[in-house]
């Protein structure tokens, strides 16, 4: 459901509910066989879903973070889990001094000490075609006029099954006007525009999950797979009005 809340859950809220996802995400491993030897570790942190460990292969980390992200509370599902034996590629985009993963590549239009390649991301992407599992846009979006265009950016590069995690301040809190390098407001129905409401031709979007605690939207973000599927009215209902 869409979230309503115009006062963001307290810090020692958000521990509580971390400590319940936490537990019932352990209840349901022991009750569905499909998941008893996924060597996943699934951690929560103020509702994000973080996910590391390894699959054999994509079907069993799509089983994992759809199963978590039904969980009620959970307002976005973070992936760093190896496929088949091999680390995904984690872009983080305007990343500055602090990445969310060490490891991670790090682009940003200002050298710092967490930049590893300068790119304007208003613009292209030094990136080839299907090079990246994992997009990273926290708080970045917010700062650009247009951003449409490094969507689309992160569209033609990300691999099959890749994802495109989104952070935003929501546009009912302090922090979206405080800052005044922000020039943009979001809310999750911006993503629902993102994803179906999009001229013929641009690329399009699948939403894995979307949602708001009262200061943050979050979004994931995945390509449809060929031929594109149209999500279906109860996918979207959990998320958008």
């Amino acid at each position: 459901m869409v979230a309503m809340a115009q006062t963001p859950p307290s810090a020692e809220r958000l521990r509580a509910v971390d400590g319940f996802l936490a537990e019932a995400w352990a209840e349901q491993v022991r009750h569905d066989v499909r998941l008893r030897d996924l060597a996943v570790e699934v951690r929560f942190d103020r509702g994000v879903a973080h996910l590391s460990g390894e699959v054999a292969e994509p079907a069993q980390l799509r089983l994992v973070r759809d199963l978590v992200g039904r969980l009620a509370g959970v307002f976005a599902v973070w992936c760093r889990v190896r496929v088949g034996g091999r680390d995904p590629v984690v872009v983080d985009l305007g990343c500055g001094a602090t990445k969310q993963w060490p490891g991670n590549l790090g682009l940003d239009i200002y050298p710092a000490r967490g930049v590893d390649a300068v790119a304007d991301l208003s613009g292209s992407l030094p990136l080839a075609d299907d090079s990246v599992d994992v997009f990273f846009a926290v708080h970045i979006l917010e700062h650009l006029i247009d951003f449409l265009p490094l969507v689309d950016e992160c569209h033609r590069v990300l691999r099959p099954g890749g994802v495109l995690h989104v952070m935003s301040p929501w546009w009912g809190h302090v922090n979206a006007v405080a800052d005044p390098t922000h020039v943009r407001l979001l809310d999750v129905q911006t993503i629902k525009g993102i994803c179906l409401q999009r001229p013929p031709g641009t690329p399009r979007w699948y939403p894995l999950h979307a949602g708001c605690d009262g200061a943050s939207i979050f979004a994931d973000l995945t390509p449809p797979p060929p031929p594109t599927p149209t999500p279906h009215p109860t996918h979207l209902s959990r998320f958008f009005a």
